[in-house]
């Protein structure tokens, strides 16, 4: 049996095999849904690949869009395999017909690297577009990166850079740099690969990770910030969230799910997670766990929240499955429901969305695209172990930088959260 037709019989399965995910509260029965696996591009160079898949969504009726179904608009990024993080402009293809077909990606010039010095460039990477429903924009956040001679320079300024997408011209306008406050904790802080948080008057949850500049451990925390439809600005921010570990905490995503918020942090040694009241403020950090005690086995990468009315789920990757051949375990993605009393992933819900096929996977997105489909989105990642992890990936498993999308699809729908409805305080 080849490995693609293999490959396909395992899509299939995926599909067809759905377990009941219980809800305490749901009036409808148990919250269950299927998943539905298909590709958005395909193709490797052997040279460069796709990274960074992550989707927003310009919902049907809205004055972005007037046609009935959502239309679709991903973003993503070449990554040069002989180097670490050197990522290319900003690209972006879309869909209007629920991914049956998606155009070629375009380049987005508004992101083309900016010369800053003899040798020196700067551009904006792990991008994350998201419809911001009181001002009716689709607004992306990320961070910048800067580059000496082609090599991410070790002491740098970031900062959370964001953009909003023009439907008419059908591209995103300039972007711009989020202003913070004049402290040196954060000379090096971005929004690069969090997952924010609108509130119902408009007002933005976002998770950013700092550090002075020179420092190695960074600090997490999340910002409150005002978006007006084409300026993002700062107004407060939270608890500092901080661990005496390598690194510290990066790439904190944010939901709310009843009447909490959710905060996960990636480390080197361990995902965490707390929750809090308000968005702001958090509680004691716990390392993520099954719900018998067990390590979750999620290290060292992103791990994002997966939310409806009924259930909190969270999409990561971990140890143990198989993937010893899989830089840092990054494949295949996994979704788990998580019980929001105890902080912890609910081992007998775990499923797979998204197969190993020896790339990694793990810096993903995640898509509300209707009342009763999300979508996880994730590049197959063509680096590997190997000096300076820049080897291509063997792909005897089958990796050719795929985009895959993983529809997941309810069995009922999510219930309109307070936070879609437009209004201003």
């Amino acid at each position: 049996m080849t490995n693609r037709v293999a490959f396909s019989i395992l899509i299939w399965l995926i599909v067809l095999v759905s377990r009941p995910i219980a809800a305490a509260g749901a009036d409808e029965g148990p919250l269950d849904f299927q998943i539905e696996l298909a590709p958005a591009h395909q193709g490797f160079d052997g040279k460069t690949c796709w990274v960074h898949a992550r989707a927003g969504v310009l919902p049907p009726g809205s004055p972005a869009n007037s046609g009935s179904t959502p239309l679709v608009v991903m973003t993503m990024q070449k990554l040069l395999l002989t180097g670490s993080d050197v990522f290319y402009p900003l690209h972006t293809l879309w869909t209007g017909d629920l991914g049956k077909t998606w155009t070629e990606p375009k380049l987005e010039p508004v992101f083309a690297r900016r010369k800053m010095g003899d040798a020196v460039e700067m551009t904006v990477c792990d991008f994350w577009p998201k419809w911001h429903s009181a001002t009716g924009k689709l607004l992306g956040t990320g961070h910048t990166v800067w580059y000496q001679d082609n090599r991410v320079q070790e002491d740098r300024k970031r900062r959370t850079a964001y953009a909003v997408y023009d439907p008419a011209a059908g591209a995103w306008l300039p972007w711009k740099a989020l202003e913070m406050p004049d402290d040196p904790r954060f000379d090096n802080a971005g929004a690069g690969c969090t997952q924010r948080y609108d509130l119902p008057g408009g007002d933005v949850l976002l998770p950013i990770y700092f550090s002075r500049v020179g420092e190695r451990n960074f600090s997490a925390t999340v910002v409150r910030c005002r978006f007006d439809g084409e300026t993002l600005s700062y107004v407060e921010h939270g608890s500092l969230l901080s661990l005496d570990v390598p690194r510290g905490f990066a790439e904190p995503s944010l939901t709310k799910f009843g009447d909490r918020f959710f905060l996960t942090l990636r480390n080197d040694q361990a995902g965490y997670v707390t929750s809090g009241p308000d968005g702001l403020h958090f509680d004691q950090l716990k390392k993520w766990t099954f719900d018998d005690g067990a390590d979750l086995g999620n290290y060292n990468t992103q791990q994002h929240w997966v939310t409806h009315t009924d259930g909190l789920f969270l999409v990561y990757t971990r140890r143990g499955a198989n993937n010893d051949h899989v830089f840092r375990h990054r494949a295949p993605v996994f979704i788990g429901r998580v019980d929001p009393d105890r902080l912890c992933v609910v081992r007998s819900t775990e499923r797979v969305l998204v197969p190993q096929r020896g790339a990694r996977l793990g810096n993903f997105g995640v898509t509300d695209v209707g009342p009763q489909e999300t979508w996880v989105t994730a590049a197959e990642w063509m680096q590997t172990w190997g000096p300076n992890y820049v080897m291509p990936v063997d792909n005897k498993y089958g990796a050719d930088n795929t985009i895959w999308v993983a529809k997941i699809k309810w069995s009922k729908p999510t219930r309109r959260d307070e936070s879609l409805t437009p209004q201003r305080d």
